[in-house]
């Protein structure tokens, strides 16, 4: 089987809107069986945005219905339980959990109490269940401009004991605020404050207690370049949500769903920004809304595509990972592939030669390289791994091993590169 990644970032799918929290076991089954092996349990679920805004805010009537402040951690705790007992029959492993949030237009200026209790919550949880990582909105309702970080480190800093004694890390992310409707930056949506953020916080409390979780959601909704951010934030960012929206409404889409002709989503920017990072962290799939639209019947076909997209953009983001594993390397192919492999990455990783299965290339030059035979890869030494630079992966690879070639097979693939060549070989290889 070719080697498709590195394999250093950890894939995990949102479990909102996919599971069920009241019944789990059918979803947990759902993904452990599309081979998803880690999750994120999204807080969100048993203590939803609708529920936050309303508190304390019932008729009086309708007041004996609403839950205490205390109960909700009580839910939490009960309903985690539930779904941490499912994950361990199946081997599924919760790597991240999303504290309960507010909506970015919500007007609740009075919950930021009932917010801080709930993550600190969330904290003992993770640390209880032994899960790493915790995302954590910061307050932003009611807060002026030039207050948002004084009340936010004062937040923060009164988590850090928590999450100390829990082995978690707090994860901070970018936001957008709403302005008549409308999406716009909001807290460390720039990425030079969002690094001074986590900077400083970590500095505070002597250690890495504190790193950045990157929404891409937001990031299309801001129009945010998100190449530049990741870049900017570079290894602070432990993980990543991938979701596809529109710029105008507040979506959590499978990744290149949302079109209008045009991708919506950035996804170039982002692989070459988390490429140039070396980002190794958690790579979370969110499609919640998507998983919404389909029939309860069809969310073993949905997942099973979720998680192919999912190793998809592993892919995409450790393919200079994956060079920088083997000392020795050679090409099959010589064509447009081959050639943009030698633009990005010749001088960096020099293969030893390239091969193609055109007779009449043997023995010439492509790009500084020698085209040879595909039986040369017979003598290969065995630390020398064969990088496939055509589309027709799997057709190559049988070819391969059905010559009796031993060694590491991989997949390149030009798609997301540093720079193009926009003059293509009219008959080149693909």
């Amino acid at each position: 089987m070719a080697v498709m990644g590195g394999e250093l970032l950890d894939i995990l799918c949102n479990t909102y809107g996919i599971i069920d929290h009241r019944r789990p076991g059918q979803g947990v089954l759902d993904l452990a069986g599309a081979g998803f092996k880690n999750l994120m349990v999204d807080l969100m679920e048993y203590c939803g945005t609708g529920e936050l805004e309303s508190y304390g805010r019932l008729t009086p009537g309708e007041r004996g219905k609403e839950r205490l402040v205390s109960e909700y951690p009580r839910e939490m705790y009960t309903r985690f339980g539930q779904m941490l007992e499912q994950c361990e029959k199946v081997n599924l492993r919760i790597k991240a959990v999303r504290a309960p949030r507010l909506r970015r237009n919500t007007k609740r200026a009075d919950l930021n109490e009932l917010l801080m209790r709930l993550a600190q919550e969330s904290i003992r949880i993770c640390g209880r269940a032994g899960v790493p990582a915790v995302v954590i909105q910061p307050l932003f309702c009611g807060i002026a401009r030039e207050e948002e970080w004084r009340i936010n480190r004062e937040y923060y800093l009164s988590l850090a004991e928590p999450a100390r004694e829990g082995g978690v890390m707090i994860l901070l992310e970018n936001q957008c605020r709403d302005v008549n409707g409308h999406p716009v930056r909001g807290i460390c949506a720039d990425g030079r404050t969002a690094a001074s953020w986590v900077d400083r916080l970590n500095e505070e409390v002597c250690e890495e207690r504190f790193g950045f979780c990157l929404d891409t959601g937001v990031c299309t909704l801001c129009g945010m370049d998100m190449q530049e951010f990741a870049v900017t934030l570079g290894k602070r960012i432990k993980a990543v949500i991938l979701r596809d929206c529109d710029r105008y409404t507040e979506l959590a889409m499978l990744p290149f769903t949302c079109v209008a002709t045009q991708p919506q989503t950035g996804w170039l920017p982002l692989i070459r920004g988390l490429r140039r990072t070396g980002f190794d962290g958690l790579l979370i799939e969110n499609f919640s809304d998507t998983a919404a639209a389909f029939s309860p019947l069809l969310r073993p076909g949905l997942i099973r595509l979720a998680k192919s997209v999912a190793d998809y953009f592993q892919w995409q983001v450790e393919i200079e990972n994956l060079l920088r594993k083997y000392s020795k390397v050679v090409l099959f192919g010589a064509g447009n592939m081959c050639r943009n492999y030698m633009k990005c990455y010749g001088k960096k990783y020099p293969p030893l030669f390239t091969c193609d299965n055109n007779s009449g290339l043997w023995g010439t030059q492509f790009c500084g390289l020698e085209v040879k035979p595909p039986e040369s890869l017979k003598e290969l030494p065995a630390d020398c791994a064969v990088f496939i630079c055509n589309i027709y992966y799997r057709e190559i690879e049988k070819q391969l091993r059905d010559m009796g070639v031993t060694n590491p097979v991989a997949f390149f693939n030009d798609e997301y590169m540093p720079d193009y060549y926009y003059d293509r070989l009219e008959d080149g290889g693909k």
